[in-house]
């Protein structure tokens, strides 16, 4: 069975850029989307829920950084992993971009250092993914233990406790 092909959206102000990353995500089979100001990657960011952003610090209306930031307060898009590209290089603000991004690259970045953040950053997505959907399902499973099962179609149900007349041994009754 084949995986479904991962939508990363790029996001630069330089088309040259965004064609250069465009075009080598493409060709390692990566659906690859664009957008070249920060309100049109919040537009194509809800419209097309992408995997993965990569986010140009510096963009024309509103800063790369900015919609990082709006972007990870918002229940529909906080999981969704931003690498930050910028020229600029932040010594010691690296704490502060970790809280928000998978990762920080400094142009000029070679296509293959991004490829290979893309790679990390969506794999450690997945592996959170699925230790969230385990910790759900065991959850369920303890709460499902005890006795309480929520389905969708009756709600939550309690099992009853058991109504047996019969002697326990166990507890000394005969």
């Amino acid at each position: 069975m084949k995986s479904k092909q991962k939508r990363i959206m790029l996001v630069d102000d330089y088309k040259d850029v965004r064609d250069l990353y465009a075009q080598f995500l493409s060709m390692k089979g990566f659906d690859v989307s664009v957008a070249s100001s920060g309100q049109e990657a919040l537009t194509k960011t809800f419209e097309l829920s992408p995997d993965l952003i990569v986010m140009d610090y510096s963009l024309p209306d509103i800063g790369g950084w900015d919609v990082t930031q709006r972007l990870k307060k918002d229940p529909k898009t906080r999981q969704i992993p931003i690498l930050l590209l910028t020229a600029y290089d932040f010594v010691g603000a690296a704490p502060v971009f970790k809280e928000h991004c998978a990762g920080v690259l400094i142009k000029p970045c070679m296509p293959e250092k991004l490829l290979a953040e893309i790679t990390g950053a969506l794999g450690r997505a997945d592996r959170q993914l699925k230790a969230e959907e385990k910790g759900q399902a065991n959850g369920q499973a303890k709460r499902a233990a005890k006795g309480d099962v929520n389905t969708p179609l009756r709600g939550s149900i309690k099992r009853p406790k058991s109504t047996s007349t019969a002697a326990n041994p166990a507890r000394g009754d005969r």
